[in-house]
């Protein structure tokens, strides 16, 4: 609730007036402490102490972007659309030239282009300084007239997208604005009058002279420089028109150039990934190639076994027949000595005792581990 418009708010240039701010910074504002606590409720009345008490503007800052008061006080005035006339008041305060600079940046945002020439062009004429947090949270030192020519010229300011207005040469030539009066024009008219007054009070005798110093006059000067500078205003405002499509230039060419830095990019790693493929595909050659030599290598090595191992009985079945028989002869000798082992293995244990009952209990004491009965 406390971030819905006004019911009996008028829709700006065909949408709800806090549409006029990005989604992503009007988010921000919503989240912030300042909005919560400190614009919570007011109204057109309550809002101008809130006004008074702004010491910088700016838009966003720091890492996380957070809005600053100036920011969150023109969210405030979208949402509650004060009348016209509040809001010219704030433009014409001269005490307070924050509150100023936010009547200008609210009209800047709402109005039409007439009444934007019309009550932002005045200001040109203050120079007071004011302060401005920049993107980095730091401050720097502007002007009053600096942020109206940056409002009137400029598609951004504040981090907010500007609304386009009209160049002030097409309003004149269409009749909807008068030609720009410079604030010094009254003096040049009494400076004028002065000097005529004074030429027709002179003698006739020296008419040649005075041709000639009217002609050189200073109030005849001064009307030349007026004339001159209001050239060099209609002028500046077609090299503002020239500086914005060199601008745009320059935005097509850094297009240019991140498109032409996406692709390399792109091309560099198409080209990683086709090497990262090769060198899979060589690893995986590698150890094809080396399983393939480990199988050889074990067939070799089997192949070799099986050679010594007929070699082995070919030598056998080749030996002479005196090695056979003499082979043969100690067969029965080694048979013997092992039978008289066995015998004399069987008659320590005292199982062949004559006794049956004896021999029995040798058995079982043999199979317990124990020492035969000697009787």
């Amino acid at each position: 609730m406390a971030n819905r418009t006004d019911p009996a708010a008028k829709s700006i240039r065909g949408t709800n007036p806090q549409n006029l701010v990005e989604k992503i910074v009007r988010s921000k504002i919503y989240q912030n402490t300042y909005w919560k606590e400190q614009c919570f409720g007011l109204t057109a009345e309550t809002l101008v102490d809130k006004a008074m008490e702004l010491d910088h503007i700016g838009g966003t800052y720091g890492g996380n972007r957070k809005p600053t008061p100036f920011m969150c006080l023109v969210m405030k005035m979208l949402q509650i659309q004060p009348e016209k006339d509040i809001v010219v008041e704030f433009i014409k305060n001269d005490d307070y030239k924050y509150v100023r600079v936010l009547g200008a940046f609210y009209l800047r945002l709402t109005g039409i282009d007439s009444d934007i020439y019309r009550y932002l062009e005045p200001l040109y004429n203050d120079y007071r300084k004011v302060r401005r947090k920049s993107p980095d949270g730091n401050f720097m030192l502007t002007h009053v007239d600096e942020v109206i020519d940056e409002l009137l010229t400029r598609d951004y300011s504040c981090d907010i997208a500007l609304p386009r207005i009209k160049k002030r040469w097409t309003l004149e030539s269409l009749g909807v604005l008068d030609a720009r009066k410079s604030v010094l024009e009254d003096d040049f008219e009494e400076e004028e009058e002065k000097d005529e007054m004074e030429q027709d009070g002179l003698e006739e005798e020296v008419a040649h002279e005075k041709d000639y110093y009217r002609a050189r006059s200073p109030a005849r000067e001064r009307e030349r420089d007026w004339r001159r500078d209001s050239h060099r205003h209609r002028d500046r405002d077609y090299d503002r028109d020239r500086d914005y499509d060199r601008e745009r230039g320059r935005g097509r060419d850094r297009e240019r150039d991140r498109d032409r830095d996406r692709d390399r990019d792109r091309y560099r790693l198409r080209e990683e990934k086709e090497y990262g493929y090769e060198r899979e595909r060589d690893r995986e050659r590698e150890g094809r190639e080396r399983d393939r030599r480990d199988r050889e290598r074990g067939r070799r090595r089997s192949r070799s076994r099986s050679r010594s191992r007929e070699r082995k009985r070919h030598g056998r079945s080749s030996m002479s027949p005196r090695r056979h028989e003499a082979e043969d002869g100690n067969a029965p000798e080694e048979s013997k000595k092992k039978g008289k082992k066995e015998k004399k293995e069987k008659k320590d244990d005292g199982t062949d005792h004559p006794d049956p009952e004896i021999a029995e209990a040798n058995r079982i004491r043999a199979s317990l581990g124990l020492k035969p009965l000697k009787l």
